[in-house]
Formats: C-alpha cells, structure tokens, sequence
C-alpha cells in the first residue's frame, strides 16, 4: 500500500474481473440479449475508434455462465450510404430465434435475426431513426443487413430502442420501442419480423424528467404464488436523485397481447446507485428471467478515470416479483452462478480488499461500514434515521467530474436493522436487501488499496474471495 495516501491504483487496475468490460475502447448500452444453442450472447453498444461515445456499432461477446466472456469480432458495425454520404450508427436493439424461419432469412429451421434502431445523421447530426434488421445463420459469428431495410419507419428524428420477443398466447411477434421526447412507448405486432402494424401506447407516466429510452415488456412470476405472473414494463430515463442523473423505473400491470395497462400512479426505481442504466433482460430463456444492465451514468460515462477502457456491465440479475403492503417490488438478486466463483470463506474483514469479494452485514441504528478504507478514503454504507445511505464523496478518485462525488439516501423506514450483501469488484459495488428490493450499483475509484472497516453498531455475517 503505498505510504501518505499516495495513488498505487493505476487506470488498468480499476477493470472489474467479473464484470463484463470490452477489451478496449468506448461501450454502453447492452443489446441483443439472447440465449442460443447453450450460449449467452451479448451485443453492447462500442465505439470501435476511441474510448468516448461515438461511431456506434455492436460489439459481441458469448458465455456459458455470464460472467466469463470470450470476446468476438465486431457484429454490426456502422456504414455510410456511398450514394447520400449519410452514415448509419447502429443504435440499440434486440436479437430473437426465429425458431420457424418467421422472416425467410433463415437458410435452415432457425436463425438469430437483430432487430436494431438505424440512426442516419450526417456531419454528426441526426437526421431520422428507423428500425432494421439483420440476420446471422453462423450462430451469431457473422451477419448480413437485410436488403430492404428499414422495416418500420414512422418518420422521426427520434425513435428508438427497440425490444422484441416472441407472445405465444397470440401467435406474433411484439415490439416495445420508444419516442422518447413524448415519454411513450409504443407496441407494435409482427408475423414475420419484416412488417409491423401498431397495437398501442402507453405513456407519459411515471417519471417524465429525463427522455425515454431502451424499454422492455416481460412476464415474470410472483414469488410465493405458485402459478402467478404480472408483466413489467421497464424503462430507462430519470433517476430517483433527479434530471442531472439517468436511472430506471418500471411499472407492473397486465398485457393482453395488444395493449399493456397498469394501475401504478408512482414510479418504481430499478436501481437507487447512480450506475444502473438501458437494462434489458435475456430472451429465449426457459427457467428464469435475467437482466443485464450498462454500469455507468451519462453525467460523467465519458471522464470515469480507466484508460483505453470505459464502460462496464452490472452483474446479471435474477427477476421476480413481490406483492407487498406497498403494492409490487420487482426482487433483484445476482445470478445463481456467483456462488459458484466463491472460493475461500472469510470469517472477519479483510485488512485490505484485493479482487472480487462478496460479503454480507448487518447495519443496526447507526452503523456504518467503510470500504477501501484508508486514512484519506472511505466508501461508507451506514443505516441511520431510517435511511440507507452509499456515500462515495470520499471514496478516492472523485475529482475527474464534479457530478460524481455523491449520496444515494434510501428511505427505508425504522426498523432493528439492516441486512446487506456486497459484490466488490474492483471499481463496481453493488448493494443487495430486502430480498432484492433495494439494490444499489455504483463506480468505485479508490486512489489506493484500503481496507473493509465496521463500527461497533455493524455486524459481520460472511465473506468469501471470489474467484475470477
């Protein structure tokens, strides 16, 4: 550790082991989520030329567990019309199975088709989004843009994201994509991929501070209620500590196949951490829902302080629902598969976090646990007044952005106390409670290694190293 609280925590040492990062340059936005053929695919928005936003196209990576990557040529890349000189990024989107060859662009019984948001512009300025696709027949390894695009166009500057997924109760396609100045979300229904036809709208609602974008419409069951399922429709836009920060909300309620309805009047928070945004989860998975979500905020996504790298994915979680006293909570847990990477248990805190760590406490009325801890930096979690508090105001590396040093403060009533697990990796923490109901995903840049303090009002439960 180095003396005097001088930096020893260079840019490569702030990439997390476990969570998905490119190996180098610019990415955000986690498209394309599917399960095929026992592999997890994921497409992520990237910057092939720099490490800032910009030229955006998909990156690719597969998994058999989705925490260890191996990383795959460029899938889609941006392009220019030689005959305008327009260019096209490619923006947001999903990736299917069109398990019965729906599209005919399958050369035998199945194939991926991407359905992607085309977003034209020209000397650096957006001209219109419309929605295209292509198709792989290679297992995702190379893809061909399908020669009719677009194939839904509705003639906007803005007009985005788009989530598709199979409705087998009615035989079709849905698609969930926004016009995020309007804060709507508009459905439309498909027979073969390639011709769409408008079912409704739900929106404004909810929170309407920040625009819409990357939303999701998916079915999940109701813990304790065998048999039970609600649908949630989630969205990316403001965050809970206001418009200078984006986050997710989500409204549960009920889809007929045509139209999504909800009771809710008040929006629900995905995430209170500041670095939870444009979460989708996975489709073609049988026995689970999972989403996987871009570990950052666009207040400072740019400037975060790690090199020829930026941009990480939060850990995959695990979906249900809850119906409380409080009405519906959507429960939140990392994948079953993190406890397989558990590899030496800790009986007490560790003097000094090196690599990926799991632990649980416990927070009684005033107590606090400080991590990466050194004489001049902390990161603290403290239960007090009623309120979970994560302050990084002090964590280190805080400088790089004005809006990054912050509190995240949770109203979460009075109570005996607080039960809390922790992922640390590296320069992500994120923060589980509740059964999931509270989760909290934050960027750490610790100036140098520190170690995991409690006070005398915050218990230890268990701790393990996790491998890589």
């Amino acid at each position: 550790m180095a003396c005097h609280g001088q930096p020893d925590m260079k840019p490569d040492d702030y990439r997390p082991l476990l969570h998905f990062t490119p190996p180098q340059l610019w990415t955000n936005d986690p498209n394309g989520l599917v399960h095929y053929d026992n592999e997890y695919h994921l497409f992520y928005q990237h910057n092939p030329y720099g490490n800032t936003w910009g030229h955006m196209s998909w990156g690719h990576a597969v998994s058999k567990d989705l925490l260890h990557w191996e990383h795959l040529p460029l899938a889609l890349a941006e392009y220019t019309d030689a005959q305008t000189g327009d260019s096209t990024m490619i923006f947001s989107g999903t990736v299917v199975v069109d398990a019965k060859n729906s599209s005919g662009l399958c050369s035998g019984a199945d194939c991926l088709v991407a359905i992607y948001t085309s977003h034209v512009h020209r000397d650096g300025e957006g001209l219109r989004q419309h929605q295209s696709l292509a198709y792989s027949n290679d297992k995702g390894r190379t893809w061909m843009r399908y020669d009719q695009n677009p194939v839904l166009d509705i003639q906007r500057k803005d007009f985005r994201d788009p989530k598709v997924f199979w409705h087998a109760p009615t035989s079709k396609w849905v698609m969930a994509l926004v016009i995020p100045d309007l804060y709507k979300v508009q459905l439309y229904q498909s027979s073969n991929l390639m011709n769409w036809t408008l079912m409704s709208d739900f929106g404004p609602a909810g929170d309407t501070l920040r625009i819409w974008e990357c939303p999701d419409l998916f079915e999940l069951p109701v813990r304790d209620k065998p048999g039970q399922t609600k649908w949630v429709l989630s969205l990316s836009g403001s965050h809970p500590a206001g418009p200078d920060f984006v986050g997710m909300q989500y409204f549960v309620g009920d889809f007929d196949g045509t139209q999504f309805t909800t009771s809710q009047t008040e929006p629900r928070y995905l995430d209170f951490g500041k670095d939870y945004y444009a979460g989708i989860v996975y489709n073609h998975l049988e026995d689970r829902t999972v989403m996987l979500a871009w570990a950052n905020n666009w207040a400072y996504a740019n400037q975060i302080p790690t090199g020829q790298w930026r941009g990480a994915m939060a850990l995959p979680r695990e979906l249900q629902l809850a119906e409380t006293q409080n009405g519906w909570h959507l429960l939140q847990q990392p994948i079953r598969e993190l406890q397989a990477q558990r590899k030496k248990q800790l009986n007490s805190p560790p003097p000094k976090i090196n690599g990926p760590l799991e632990i649980e406490i416990e927070l009684a009325p005033g107590g606090a646990v400080d991590l990466w801890a050194t004489e001049n930096q902390k990161t603290q979690l403290r239960y007090a007044n009623g309120s979970l508090t994560l302050d990084r105001s002090q964590s280190g590396n805080v400088d790089f952005h004005p809006l990054f040093s912050s509190e995240e403060k949770i109203v979460v009533g009075q109570r005996p106390s607080m039960r809390l697990r922790l992922i640390l990796d590296q320069s992500i923490l994120e923060v589980f409670s509740d059964d999931g109901q509270i989760t909290l995903c934050e960027q750490i840049f610790p100036k140098t290694s520190g170690a995991i303090r409690l006070n005398e009002k915050a218990r230890w439960l268990a701790g393990w190293e996790l491998s890589e």
